[in-house]
């Protein structure tokens, strides 16, 4: 099982990949945890990796092999990683195809679109 610890929902391909969201009301938590207004503190970082690490432990199973899909703030990253290890939750990050898409426009011009399509999970190296 994979957690989805991001603030994007997981996409139709990261759910078959076996990703799951948490409820909406534990992901406006998750959210309002990954979100800081005003330069942040060593210790807010700290607090907030452990809070999001517990969050994450509180809604797995006990027992099976866990892991929590995770990105944002590369500063944050470091420590929610160290955390979600102390809690035996291995963190991974999606790893991303792009694919260049061109749409002719109803005025004959070309529209180049760039789609991320989900290729897999990166293991975090501590874990």
């Amino acid at each position: 099982m994979i957690i989805n610890l991001t603030q994007h929902p997981a996409t139709p391909e990261q759910i078959a990949a076996g990703v799951i969201d948490l409820p909406a009301d534990l992901r406006a938590k998750l959210c309002a945890l990954l979100t800081f207004d005003a330069l942040p503190t060593r210790t807010e970082i700290e607090d907030a990796a452990e809070a999001i690490a517990l969050l994450a432990d509180d809604h797995l199973p006990e027992d099976g092999d866990h892991q929590a899909m995770i990105g944002g703030a590369p500063w944050l990253m470091s420590e929610l990683e160290e955390a979600l290890l102390a809690q035996r939750i291995s963190p991974v990050y999606a790893f991303s195809r792009r694919e260049s898409v061109e749409q002719a426009q109803a005025d004959g011009s070309v529209r180049k679109v760039n789609v991320f399509r989900h290729a897999g999970f990166v293991q975090a190296f501590k874990a």
